[in-house]
């Protein structure tokens, strides 16, 4: 069990603790000379219930930063209070700190005894019991010590050894992540780190990364309660000693959290609950100026109530809080805010949300979303927030920003939900929901094959941004396959169809393709016949050629590259195929259309430079290529119009859309129709079509 220290400056808190443990806190030569504490101090009592260790910290108004960074983590409240003096400002605010940072079991030592008579202790601590009321130590046990005559001591002692026999230690069932309090080099050893374990458990040889900062390292040794162990858990004081390239003592500062490597993430804008004290003068309204202080760090923020009026005194309400730069933080940890000038505690409460949306913040979708996630049971907050819009979330960051350990993730995926797993993590949605949107998916497609009986299928991208909810794009790839191994849907690069639709041609059109099939195929592929010259060869009329070729396109069977020239469809992947190889062989992924063209020839004569330069501007106008110049790169968000869709191609991205991030547009997907008075063709597009947006942008 953790014990801190509280209490307005020289109510002899430093030597309670000498009294008690027989180790003086104040290390400081500057401590030493003015007899007052400034830095945070630490000591450890050995007893039968475990070792104690007590974190001392300064009473001092222009130390209420440094009596934070010790004060959250501690477990149990020693609040000093000495007997001349009564409860002061410190006093006052100490209790406040301790009530944001949810501290409900403490007790409180009448300092400085022997300095009051039976009539001056009970007056104070009347004054203590008024000032504990309302709060998380209301009711709290008050013990006579003095340090000078040595009363109370044995007393207060023995309460809190069967405190601590008493107290449930906190649960390392989460990853790991100790807030940092000091960095100092030892000689002989290297660089060591204290602070207090938030969660998880840390062992010697294990990895761990120093966020924000992002720096890896390597526990070479633990120090446990001041003593040396294999094993650091949540709720101990732990020493670690870090080695790794570049770790050093100034490269590891007070605030900094030392964590599992899969928790570094960190973030400069965070919803939480705040609760604002009765005693702040003012309403906190939007962007109002603070000093937010987490575990062990400080940093400047502004604040943004998400309700429509400012947050009055004594007021609850969901904010946005806005920092001056990153910090590494989990949901459900506790924060103080305090003004600028660092005279007065403003309010604090909970953290909610490490990745809110910077606008429409206040929308009533998102306000259900923070009432969700301000559960603090990770089960009950997923369920609740799969039950409100988007109906989906991603499990891998919610479980991230929660500090979840495997066992607890585990537990989460084997409730009732459906789960997606893309390259990014695992996606999930309520049981319920998912069985409704298969439902919707596959009326969509069976109205669009009703509409579209000549069409193969519907784009994928089309058919994402008609449903609800809205899947990521690479979510509702890996929900698709999911259907089509249940054989409920087929997939044909970025068309979707119900797994029995079926195009069929005419018994004439049909005998027509198998003649035209052979022309445009073998050795001629990369040079076919133009219409005209199909229909020379076959003796029919060129606008009934005509009219079947722009049938097959719409078919998929083939493509329209230039007027009235037609390849199949094989052989335009094909020749996706050869320009991925040219720009995956050339400097910075580019290439040239002779280079294109010399890699089609191949042994193949009359390609020439005109058809190569029409296949690239075909490949421009889709978007497969972006052109700059005379050099062209793939855009790998394209790729799948004429081959294997995107999340099958190790080159793709990840997640969808630009590269701005958006979704890419619809123009270029098989059922977009690029115009009135214009034919379709092959991915919707004509020799007149306009690029694609991601073509426009660069």
């Amino acid at each position: 069990m953790i014990i801190g220290t509280a209490g307005h400056i020289d109510h002899g808190k430093t030597a309670l603790i000498g009294a008690l443990t027989g180790v003086d806190t104040d290390r400081l030569k500057e401590e030493k000379a003015r007899g007052i504490s400034i830095d945070l101090g630490f000591a450890y009592m050995p007893t039968e219930a475990g070792i104690l260790g007590f974190i001392d910290v300064p009473g001092h108004e222009r130390f209420i930063h440094t009596m934070l960074a010790g004060a959250s983590g501690i477990d149990f409240a020693l609040l000093v209070v000495a007997a001349d003096d009564g409860v002061m400002p410190q006093t006052r605010e100490h209790i406040a700190i301790l009530g944001l940072l949810g501290l409900t079991h403490g007790v409180v030592a009448l300092s400085k005894a022997d300095l009051a008579d039976a009539e001056r202790r009970a007056e104070v601590e009347a004054q203590i019991l008024a000032a504990l009321d309302g709060t998380g130590l209301a009711g709290a046990d008050i013990l006579p010590v003095s340090t000078v005559t040595g009363e109370g001591i044995d007393a207060l002692r023995t309460r809190l050894v069967a405190e601590a026999a008493g107290f449930s230690a906190r649960s390392a069932a989460g990853r790991f992540r100790l807030a940092v309090d000091r960095s100092f080099t030892l000689s002989g050893a290297g660089t060591v780190v204290t602070g207090t374990v938030l969660s998880g458990q840390v062992s010697v040889g294990d990895r761990v990364s120093v966020s924000p900062s992002g720096l890896s390292a390597r526990v070479r040794s633990i120090h446990a309660q001041n003593r040396k162990a294999e094993h650091g858990v949540a709720g101990e004081r732990c020493a670690l000693n870090l080695a790794g390239e570049g770790v050093t003592q100034e490269a590891i500062r007070r605030g900094d959290v030392v964590l599992d490597p899969a928790l570094h993430a960190p973030t400069e804008r965070i919803d939480a609950m705040l609760d604002v004290l009765p005693s702040e003068a003012k309403a906190i309204g939007t962007w109002f100026p603070a000093h937010f202080h987490h575990a062990s760090t400080e940093v400047g923020a502004r604040i943004v109530p998400l309700t429509e009026a400012p947050i009055p005194p004594g007021g609850r309400a969901p904010v946005q809080i806005v920092l001056d730069r990153p910090v590494a933080a989990a949901v459900g940890d506790r924060f103080v805010l305090r003004d600028t000038s660092a005279q007065r505690t403003i309010g604090g409460g909970r953290l909610v949300d490490l990745r809110p949306p910077a606008r429409k913040r206040r929308t009533p979708e998102r306000l259900a979303q923070i009432a969700a996630l301000a559960i603090h049971d990770a089960g009950e907050a997923l369920a609740a927030l799969l039950e409100i819009a988007p109906f989906h979330a991603d499990l891998s960051a919610f479980a991230r920003d929660r500090a979840l350990g495997p066992a607890q993730v585990e537990a989460l995926r084997a409730g009732d939900l459906a789960l997606f797993e893309t390259a990014e993590g695992a996606t999930v949605m309520g049981r319920a929901h998912w069985e409704a949107f298969r439902v919707a998916l596959l009326a969509a497609l069976e109205a669009f094959h009703t509409d579209n009986p000549d069409l193969p299928g519907m784009g994928a991208e089309k058919l994402r941004l008609q449903l609800v909810p809205r899947l990521p794009k690479p979510v509702f790839a890996v929900a698709l396959q999911g259907l089509a191994r249940e054989g409920l849907v087929a997939l044909d690069g970025a068309w979707v169809r119900l797994a029995g639709h079926e195009v069929r041609l005419t018994p004439r059109d049909e005998a027509l393709w198998t003649a035209i099939a052979p022309l445009i195929a073998g050795e001629e592929r990369y040079r076919p016949p133009r219409v005209r010259d199909i229909a020379g060869v076959l003796e029919e009329p060129e606008p009934e050629i005509r009219r079947l070729m722009k049938l097959l396109s719409r078919m998929g069977k083939v493509d329209e590259v230039a007027h009235d020239h037609f390849f199949e469809r094989a052989t335009v992947a094909e020749m996706v195929g050869m320009a991925r190889e040219l720009a995956a062989a050339g400097p910075k992924g580019e290439f040239t259309a002779g280079q294109f063209r010399d890699r089609i020839e191949n042994g193949v004569h009359g390609v020439g430079r005109k058809v190569a330069i029409q296949i690239l501007e075909f490949f421009d106008r889709h978007g497969v290529t972006l052109r700059r110049g005379d050099l062209r790169r793939i855009n790998p968000h394209r790729l799948d119009l004429f081959g294997a869709p995107v999340q099958d191609r190790t080159d793709a991205p990840p997640s969808g859309g630009d590269e701005t991030g958006r979704d890419t547009s619809l123009v270029g997907r098989p059922d977009f129709k690029s115009g009135r008075g214009r034919e379709p063709v092959p991915g919707g597009f004509d020799s007149h079509s306009l690029p694609p947006l991601s073509r426009q942008r660069s």
